[in-house]
C-alpha cells in the first residue's frame, strides 16, 4: 500500500506521541538528517518495522526525510504506521506485509522495491528462542535460522549489489551482544546473531571501497517485547528509540556499535575473557533469565522445559 506525500511540516518526534523541543541540538539534528538523506536516500527498506527497534528506526528515518518501505507480517499495524509517518513528515511510505521465513516473502520485498531508488537497508526483523537446546522445537529453530540468517543473506546481497552500482548506500544488520560468544540456554539464537555479526564485519571491509557503509548494531537487553515473548525476565534494558538513534548515528563511522552504556559495560566486561569463559558467564545469565519458565507449556503441546519463543514482525 502506498501513502503519498503531504504538505505537513516536518516536526521532530521521539515516537508518534509528540514533538521534541528543538533547543540547542536542532542545528546538529538538521545536519544529521541532511546527511542521512544525501548519503542513504531517497528510499530506505526497514524490516521488522511494526515494533521494537525496526519501528524506531523507521520513525527516525522518516524524521530525517527518507521515504520508507515498511516490511513486517502485520498489515494493519504497518498501514497505520505508514499513514502516521506520511502525515507527520511528508514522506512517502509503502507497506509490504510478508513473512520473511518464506521464500515468497523475500521475493515480494525484492519485487516491491525493484523500481525504487533504495539507498538503505535496515534488517531489523528477527526471531528468538530461549531454553535448553535439546528441548527445542526443530521446526521453530529452522524458521529462526531462515529469518535471522537466510533473509539477511538474500536482502544484504541484493541491496548491497544495488548500492555498489550506485556508489553509495548503507546496510544496517542487527547483531546482539549474545553474538560474540556461545550462549547456553539461547544456543541457536546466539549462533544466528554470530552469523550476522561476522557477515557485517566482512561486508564492511568488502563494500566500503565501493561506497557502501555496513554496520552491525549489537545492543544488549532492549524493551521491545522480546523478553516477555521469549519467556525471559530482564532488569535494566534500553528503549528501542535509544538503540535506533545510536545505530543511525554510528552508520558510516564504525563497523560495530553497542548502543547504550549498559551494552558497552557488558561487552567491555566480556571481551577480556577467553571465549570459553564468556560462554559460561553468559550461560549463567541466560539460565537465570529463563529459569522461571521451566515446566510451563507454550503451545499446548506439552512441557516447554523453560523454552520460549518470540517472532519479531518479519
Amino acid at each position: 500500500m502506498d501513502h503519498g506525500r503531504t504538505s505537513d511540516s516536518h516536526a521532530h518526534t521521539t515516537d508518534l506521541g509528540g514533538p521534541v523541543r528543538e533547543g540547542r541540538h536542532a542545528p546538529r539534528r538538521a545536519r544529521r538528517h541532511a546527511h542521512l538523506r544525501a548519503r542513504y536516500g531517497p528510499w530506505a527498506v526497514v524490516t521488522g518495522a511494526s515494533s521494537g527497534i525496526g519501528r524506531a528506526c523507521a520513525v527516525q528515518l522518516a524524521e530525517a526525510g527518507l521515504s520508507l518501505i515498511l516490511v513486517a507480517r502485520g498489515r494493519a499495524v504497518l498501514d497505520q504506521l505508514a499513514a502516521d509517518l506520511t502525515a507527520r513528515h511528508g514522506i512517502e511510505a509503502r507497506v509490504i506485509a510478508v513473512d520473511l521465513a518464506g521464500e515468497a516473502g523475500r521475493d515480494a520485498v525484492l519485487a516491491g522495491t525493484a523500481n525504487l531508488d533504495v539507498g538503505l537497508l535496515v534488517a531489523a526483523a528477527g526471531f528468538g528462542t530461549s531454553g535448553p537446546f535439546l528441548a527445542s522445537n526443530l521446526e521453530q529453530e529452522e524458521a529462526m535460522l531462515t529469518v535471522n540468517c537466510g533473509a539477511v543473506l538474500v536482502l544484504a546481497r541484493h541491496f548491497g549489489r544495488q548500492f555498489a552500482r550506485r556508489g553509495r548506500g548503507g546496510l544496517v544488520l542487527m547483531s546482539s551482544l549474545v553474538g560474540f560468544q556461545g550462549v547456553p540456554h539461547a544456543a541457536h539464537y546466539a549462533a544466528t546473531k554470530a552469523y550476522v555479526q561476522t557477515l557485517a564485519e566482512a561486508l564492511h571491509v568488502e563494500l566500503g571501497p565501493r561506497g557502501v557503509d555496513v554496520l552491525a548494531s549489537a545492543p544488549g537487553p532492549v524493551h521491545s517485547g522480546f523478553a516477555a515473548r521469549a519467556d525471559m525476565r530482564m532488569g535494566v534494558a534500553l528503549q528501542p528509540a535509544a538503540v535506533a538513534r545510536a545505530t543511525l548515528n554510528a552508520l558510516g563511522h564504525t563497523t560495530t556499535v553497542a548502543p547504550g552504556l549498559l551494552s558497552k559495560v557488558l561487552l567491555g566486561s566480556l571481551v577480556p575473557l577467553p571465549r570459553w569463559a564468556r560462554a559460561r558467564v553468559m550461560g549463567r545469565v541466560m539460565r537465570g533469565m529463563t529459569k522461571h519458565g521451566e515446566g510451563t507449556t507454550t503451545d499446548g503441546g506439552g512441557p516447554a522445559s523453560g523454552r520460549g519463543e518470540h517472532r519479531w514482525p518479519a
